[in-house]
């Protein structure tokens, strides 16, 4: 029996879902469920989701909710992470005192100065977390899905050796949006990308063996709905002829082309048809939204339960599980450590490649050099990455001021001096959220 700790598993669709998966391997049908968060009423939600799940199935899994984590740990062979460590009133600062200084951000959740206090929040209560798993579940494998990705995987293998790997949809999420684009079925594609978390480049894109990009140019040039849905993607396929992974309103926030002037931020980042365009504060809206109605829609969604499909989903998790437990071995997109895996980004620090899982562990896939056009723009964000959590891990504002001070967005709006009383402006509001730093003066 294999037992699986999520914590922060009131993410009630993302633990009803895989929780699904899961069950349908046959060697995992029998699992020891064990789900933990902080919140017990959405913890209560979660729980009926896959008890219903279970029931239906008639699957053999035993099923267990707690609010202390020491007690889920015990004996865990994998441990799955999806926490958000603090609210929308919390972290909606981290949008709103950057736009005091023209810093107009869509999600700030990956990089720039919100992701970058985003992660500086997360962290101790992600190591934390870290140090239990090394006390009571030793020989657990880890798969983190909170984010900002990049920087808190950096984190957990700078801290601590538990094999662990991050996992994010963009990839396969956007190798099926371009495939739709083209007509081609997803069984017929092939493709290879590398990168950092939300800034993966496609370094070959193939429909049956044969290169697709022709095909994927023609579509975002002659549709003009096509090229709507991701604007700001498709400006950059365009011109650094290497499509990126993730929304166009993240990928706004990471270079100084799309929002340094409202009148760019009008043009790329309000009309596109895609889920995030990039309408600033997008974040702090949604997130907003759903504090007032949760209630009311995780009870109608838990009326409608016993209509959830218990066929397979196409969540990379369940497979690595099957595969780390000795299924088929399984290849999937994963953030780990740069052991020359691109050659031409910082070492050690986190990337996002090919990985393949097996009952061995996991296995990523040397990659090579990233074309330098898109290797020059990746660089500076994983630069910046490294000095992030080096200033969040031995408490150094000055480091997390030179973070942000090389941000594209923030240095193409701001001065130095506007950028050096913004940090402190960011740090003096969450200063009761970074036990890290002995002073909060940049």
């Amino acid at each position: 029996m294999t037992k699986i700790v999520f914590i922060g598993a009131g993410s009630r669709v993302f633990t009803r879902n895989l929780t699904r998966d899961i069950l349908t391997f046959p060697a995992l049908s029998d699992a020891h469920l064990v789900l933990v968060d902080t919140d017990p009423e959405k913890l209560d939600h979660a729980r009926r989701a896959v008890e219903s799940t279970i029931r239906r199935g008639n699957y053999p899994a035993k099923l267990e909710t707690t609010t202390d984590r020491v007690v889920a740990l015990q004996g865990a062979d994998i441990v799955i992470i999806t926490i958000n460590s603090h609210g929308v009133d919390v972290f909606r600062h981290d949008v709103e005192i950057p736009m005091q200084y023209g810093v107009d951000i869509n999600i700030g959740d990956t990089r720039g100065p919100s992701g970058i206090f985003r992660f500086m929040r997360t962290v101790p209560v992600m190591l934390d977390i870290i140090r239990d798993i090394e006390r009571y579940a030793p020989n657990a494998y880890l798969l983190n899905y909170t984010n900002p990705m990049a920087m808190l995987c950096r984190a957990i293998t700078r801290e601590s050796k538990i094999p662990m790997v991050g996992l994010c949809h963009s990839v396969q999420g956007t190798a099926e949006m371009l495939a739709g684009w083209i007509g081609a079925p997803m069984d017929e594609v092939t493709y290879t990308c590398a990168g950092i978390n939300h800034m993966a480049w496609y370094l070959n894109f193939k429909w049956n063996g044969q290169d697709a990009y022709p095909l994927i140019r023609k579509a975002i040039t002659e549709r003009p709905e096509v090229y709507n849905e991701e604007i700001v993607r498709n400006e950059m396929y365009l011109n650094l002829d290497h499509y990126v992974t993730e929304s166009s309103g993240h990928n706004s926030e990471y270079n100084a082309w799309f929002r340094k002037r409202p009148d760019l931020i009008e043009k790329y980042c309000t009309h596109g048809t895609g889920w995030n365009p990039g309408v600033h504060a997008y974040i702090v809206t949604e997130a907003a939204k759903r504090n007032d109605f949760w209630r009311e829609e995780n009870e109608q969604w838990l009326a409608e339960a016993d209509s959830f499909p218990l066929e397979r989903g196409h969540e990379f998790a369940s497979y690595i599980i099957n595969a780390l437990m000795g299924g088929d071995p399984f290849e999937f997109y994963g953030n780990v450590p740069n052991t020359d895996l691109i050659s031409n980004l910082p070492k050690n620090a986190c990337v996002e490649v090919p990985v393949w899982a097996s009952k061995k562990g996991f296995s990523p896939v040397h990659v090579g050099a990233i074309p330098p056009q898109c290797a020059a723009l990746t660089n500076l964000s994983s630069q910046i990455e490294e000095m992030a959590v080096e200033g969040a891990l031995t408490g150094n504002p000055r480091l997390i001021f030179h973070a942000i001070l090389n941000d594209p967005l923030t240095a193409a709006v701001c001065s130095m001096d506007e950028i050096h009383r913004m940090t402190n402006q960011m740090f003096e509001q969450n200063k009761s959220y970074l036990p890290q730093f002995k002073h909060f003066v940049a």
